[in-house]
């Protein structure tokens, strides 16, 4: 064989095996090809079935309407009852406060009372007492009416008698003492006049004073029986009021909850209003999703929400619904908000607080804390 020959051999050989590598090639990019449109298919359609309709945030958390425990009345602390971490329930006893003072006012308080209706009572007493003075009083003006009457009449005739003697006089038929005797009647007559009309005067004077005292203590019991007093309304409410101060030296807990942030100590002096601890509700926890504004188009009360926390992992799920969405977002409620009108503004895409309500049944199988971190999975398709 020559060695042309020998050289072509070869070069034939590889021939085919290079046509079978570019082939293999061919068919890899194309699986390739295809494997990436599969993926572009699958990415499509879940964002198209499934991620289009639900939105999820990890911006979420447990929250409570604490309750805050304050006493109604001050007063030195007596007794402490309960602790930090300690479930109690609605109307537990938790602080008693030093009743002295209290009980010491209630006693004030009923005894003002008593004398009030006693007072009242007298009143009563004194009313028929006022109508027959009045009465009496009268009687005496009539009396002194009549006097005043009589008073006049002898005035008048000891006038007629003195002008006669006086007429007499001149002719000397009337003796001076005769005539000085008829003066003398006519003085007296004159000022029993004046006493009569002054006795009548008086008469009227005191049976207006009868009707002022007898009106004036009817004013004071008119309308009501003694029971409905004004005064003894109002003590009785002074009394009611003492009582309920001396209940209040008994702090009891307003809701079912557990205890925290525990703040008073036996000894201690404590203001009305003072915090002395707060009862953390965890049977009715919610959460709070913190969702961009950009999520919220198609979220709605209502709608199901699934979480977790990242108390217990996911193995253990929440259902809750949509109650509602805060007022504002959590910049605009800020202490220090943002200056948005300023020149140096760069936009950030703001959060709005959503409320979920969680399955009661849930919270007592697996309990929460306020301030737990969850995971929420609003489901948008309803």
């Amino acid at each position: 064989m020559s060695t042309q020959n020998l050289a072509a051999a070869p070069l034939a050989a590889e021939a085919p095996n290079a046509s079978a590598a570019r082939a293999k090639r061919r068919k890899m990019f194309a699986i390739f090809a295809m494997v990436v449109v599969g993926f572009a298919i699958l990415y499509w359609a879940y964002v198209h079935f499934i991620a289009s309709r639900r939105v999820s945030t990890d911006n979420a958390y447990v929250g409570a309407n604490v309750a805050q425990v304050t006493p109604l009345i001050g007063g030195p602390v007596r007794e402490v009852l309960v602790d930090d971490a300690q479930r109690v329930k609605c109307g537990d006893i938790l602080v008693r406060l030093d009743d002295t003072d209290a009980r010491l006012a209630l006693a004030r308080a009923e005894a003002e009372l008593s004398l009030t209706e006693r007072r009242v009572r007298g009143l009563l007493a004194t009313d028929s007492g006022l109508g027959a003075q009045v009465t009496a009083r009268v009687a005496d003006q009539a009396r002194a009416e009549a006097r005043l009457v009589a008073a006049r009449a002898d005035l008048a005739k000891a006038k007629i008698d003195l002008d006669r003697r006086e007429a007499l006089a001149a002719s000397g038929s009337v003796s001076g003492d005769e005539l000085t005797i008829a003066r003398n009647a006519y003085s007296t007559a004159t000022a029993n006049l004046k006493v009569a009309q002054a006795e009548n005067a008086q008469a009227q004077a005191n049976q207006t004073s009868a009707v002022g005292s007898r009106d004036a203590n009817r004013a004071l019991i008119a309308g009501a029986a003694p029971e409905a007093n004004p005064e003894v309304l109002a003590a009785r409410a002074a009394r009611d009021q003492a009582r309920v101060d001396l209940d209040r030296t008994v702090v009891r807990a307003p809701v079912d909850g557990v205890v925290s942030r525990r703040q008073v100590q036996v000894g201690q002096r404590v203001p009305a209003g003072a915090s002395m601890m707060v009862i953390v509700p965890v049977q009715a926890a919610f959460v709070d999703a913190n969702f961009k504004e950009g999520q919220l188009a198609r979220v709605k009360p209502g709608q199901r929400v699934t979480l977790t926390s990242d108390l217990y992992g996911e193995d253990v799920e929440y259902h809750g619904r949509v109650i509602g969405f805060s007022g504002g977002t959590g910049a605009a409620f800020a202490v220090v908000p943002a200056q948005n009108a300023t020149g140096n503004w760069i936009k950030v895409v703001q959060r709005l607080p959503v409320r979920i309500a969680l399955d009661p049944k849930e919270l007592a199988e697996h309990p929460l804390r306020v301030g737990l971190s969850m995971n929420a999975t609003v489901d948008l398709s309803k």
